[in-house]
């Protein structure tokens, strides 16, 4: 499929309306931070890699050396335990676990975001309490989907409502449909936008109209929307996003973190630049070749990918040879 047809309509007008604005000249983004944020989410971060052993465990050593590489790398925070951490996969001791190496290797001045969403209300909230306890500063909670026909929007405000009033952190929704076959609808997020210790979503379903209304409306909330991915971040950004959180950003971190300046910056043409160069490689270790994809481009830029937890399966050589080309023809490697 060509390029051009996989950017939805809205994205391509965006891009279209930014490069004309530009005008060759640096206009700073006119949207403010937002009125009374108590937890400042404006930034990218990565949704980190599990890294497992070659017998599938987790390799809590090969972690701390890809966390001390980010350590350089100007990130507002890190996610734990996120769609690309293959959060399923894990038992809840290793969750734990997980959340306490990073927190141990973190620098308190960044955020560290972990993952607790569960099927059912309790259980979400008997996780949260826990990964509060084992460092997290704020939980990211998944939709529940696995009823996905009763997950009506005055059930998932319900469930939300309780967890965020039981939890001791700032939650963040988390919406996406491309694994729960759940989008998270508006009306609830709205609803939700409102409680005191709901303070963002994570929207990853990429309808750009969408986390502009939601920006829009929430603007005398102390609400922020994050952009789940890196091919609408500067779009995003546009319509008043406060960051990222992007797998690509295991691979490409100081990339991303440039395209998130450039566009705080207001240098859109720049930007446009450097956003055209990560969609494809995005879209690879996405959509396209999921976290086998991403975990083996890792390898190329220095970090330790590893293998995933079966039933994820390797890239074939065919798909290591088209993932490689994927960030070589943009430049990359």
């Amino acid at each position: 499929m060509a390029l051009s047809t996989c950017l939805t309509l809205p994205f391509r007008r965006t891009l279209a309306a930014l490069y004309w604005a530009a005008s060759g000249q640096c206009q700073r983004l006119s949207t403010p931070p937002g009125p009374g944020h108590t937890l400042d989410l404006r930034g990218i971060f990565p949704p980190l890699a599990t890294p497992f052993s070659p017998m599938q465990e987790v390799d809590y050593v090969q972690m701390e050396g890809n966390l001390q590489r980010y350590a350089s790398i100007p990130f507002r925070g890190l996610v734990v335990l996120g769609s690309n951490g293959e959060y399923p996969y894990l038992a809840p001791h290793e969750r734990l676990d997980m959340v306490r190496c990073v927190r141990q290797a973190l620098p308190r001045d960044r955020l560290l975001l972990a993952g607790s969403g569960c099927e059912s209300t309790q259980a979400t909230i008997k996780l949260t309490v826990s990964m509060a306890e084992a460092g997290a500063d704020v939980a990211l909670v998944v939709t529940p989907c696995y009823y996905r026909g009763a997950m009506t929007s005055t059930a998932l405000v319900q469930h939300y409502t309780e967890v965020a009033d039981a939890s001791p952190i700032p939650v963040v929704l988390y919406s996406v449909p491309a694994n729960t076959g759940l989008d998270l609808p508006l009306e609830a997020v709205l609803i939700l936008a409102q409680h005191p210790n709901i303070v963002g979503i994570k929207d990853s379903g990429g309808d750009i109209s969408r986390m502009g209304l939601m920006v829009h409306k929430t603007q005398q909330e102390d609400f922020q929307v994050l952009a789940g991915s890196a091919s609408f971040l500067m779009a995003s950004y546009a319509l008043g996003a406060s960051g990222g959180v992007c797998a690509l950003a295991n691979v490409l971190g100081d990339a991303l973190c440039q395209l998130d300046h450039l566009c705080r910056e207001g240098c859109w043409q720049e930007a446009r630049d450097l956003q055209h160069r990560l969609i494809e490689p995005n879209m690879a270790v996405t959509r396209r070749f999921g976290i086998p994809g991403l975990k083996k481009a890792m390898e190329w830029f220095g970090y330790y990918g590893g293998p995933c937890r079966t039933p994820l399966a390797p890239l074939s050589p065919a798909q290591v040879e088209e993932l490689r080309s994927t960030f070589s023809t943009n430049g990359w490697l």
